[in-house]
């Protein structure tokens, strides 16, 4: 049973990992055109973009089956990814991009942090230039102004977004 649970808690780990290799190489590159309109303003309750999740929980659900028709350790790996996907929905689909029909915005601590960091990625327009590809990984925010500042050859981002005001939280946006 502990093994079963560190199973899911590397998945976990892993799964982040996975993300961030994910959203800036596969979303911000020939994935695009579905996660586009993830950085765009949203006209209804989905976006194209949340087929990523859906083919994600495809995954996540298959690991499960075939792990409990005897491919052990795989119903473990297909938990830690859907653990990994609940943890998404909440901090990402609902703290960041308030999904949800309330609204909280963090003011110190990781919260704070993680919220700061992807209101940063979507202070560009377009795939290219933005920072902080994680979900639940949030760089020091001062590290993620100095490289938009760097990318953007010292010139401020396309789209200016109140996430980068020092000590300010970020207003709320869809998109």
């Amino acid at each position: 049973m502990l093994l079963n649970a560190f199973i899911v808690v590397l998945t976990i780990v892993l799964m982040e990992v996975f993300s961030i290799v994910a959203h800036k190489y596969v979303m911000h590159g020939f994935g695009w055109g579905w996660h586009r309109s993830h950085h765009e303003p949203r006209s209804g309750w989905f976006e194209k973009n949340d087929l990523y999740a859906v083919v994600f929980a495809g995954v996540a659900i298959a690991l499960i089956w075939y792990g409990t028709e005897g491919a052990w350790p795989l119903q473990w790996i297909g938990a830690g990814m859907t653990a990994y996907g609940a943890l998404y929905f909440v901090a990402h689909d609902g703290l960041v991009h308030q999904r949800w029909p309330f609204r909280y915005t963090p003011r110190r601590g990781y919260l704070k942090r993680l919220y700061q960091a992807h209101r940063m990625h979507h202070a560009v327009e377009g795939k290219d230039g933005a920072v902080s590809f994680g979900f639940l990984y949030a760089p020091p925010v001062h590290k993620l102004k100095q490289a938009l500042h760097a990318q953007h050859g010292g010139r401020p981002p396309r789209r200016q977004d109140a996430a980068t005001a020092p000590d300010r939280a970020a207003a709320p946006q869809d998109h």
